[in-house]
């Protein structure tokens, strides 16, 4: 009985440590220093503008998992289909590519270092997600698979993605530390 007793024990603690560590995932698509609406005199607001999604050309500010961990996230470019570099690779059949070009600026107090690539999916309008994929393209530089940057300091590069020819992008999400941080940014491309 003693060990019936002891299992319901770890495995309550095991639940309870889990609980405490899940600590609320959100997902963020308001693009960074947008203005509230506001009524004048002149014109009162009758009802609330609806809020703008981030789309590309938008910043979405983003906290990592340590103090002083944020970043201000920009997608600057879509290539849809991005055409490789050189001719040795290539989609597999029935697939393309689609490269996003994403701007990173450590906006913290605490040196950014991860692999912006491991923290990124796009999906498709039927909801269908991918992870990005190791390939240059023409469209310009990658982002490199390791990025360090002190506070201020910024990094630009693209990142591709492998999807179905019939595929349509419709977002793409960046989130911090390796894909790990409770907030996911989230950018519509079309």
């Amino acid at each position: 009985m003693h060990a019936r007793a002891r299992l319901a024990a770890v495995t309550m603690t095991a639940i309870l440590a889990l609980t405490a560590c899940s600590g609320g995932s959100t997902v963020t698509d308001t693009p960074k220093d947008v203005p509230a609406a506001k009524s004048t005199p002149k014109t009162p607001a009758s009802k609330p503008a609806a809020p703008k999604v981030a789309k590309v050309g938008d910043t979405i500010a983003l906290v990592g998992a340590e103090d002083g961990s944020e970043l201000d996230v920009t997608v600057v470019k879509v290539a849809d289909p991005a055409k490789s570099s050189d001719e040795f690779t290539a989609p597999d059949a029935g697939n393309r590519w689609i490269g996003v070009q994403f701007q990173l600026l450590n906006t913290g107090t605490a040196a950014y270092n991860d692999s912006p690539g491991n923290g990124v999916k796009i999906a498709d309008s039927q909801g269908q997600q991918f992870t990005s994929v190791f390939a240059d393209i023409t469209a310009g530089p990658s982002m490199g698979s390791s990025v360090t940057l002190k506070p201020g300091a910024k990094a630009l590069g693209w990142i591709v993605f492998e999807v179905p020819k019939e595929s349509k992008g419709a977002v793409v999400q960046f989130t911090m530390d390796s894909g790990f941080a409770d907030q996911t940014g989230e950018w519509a491309l079309s």
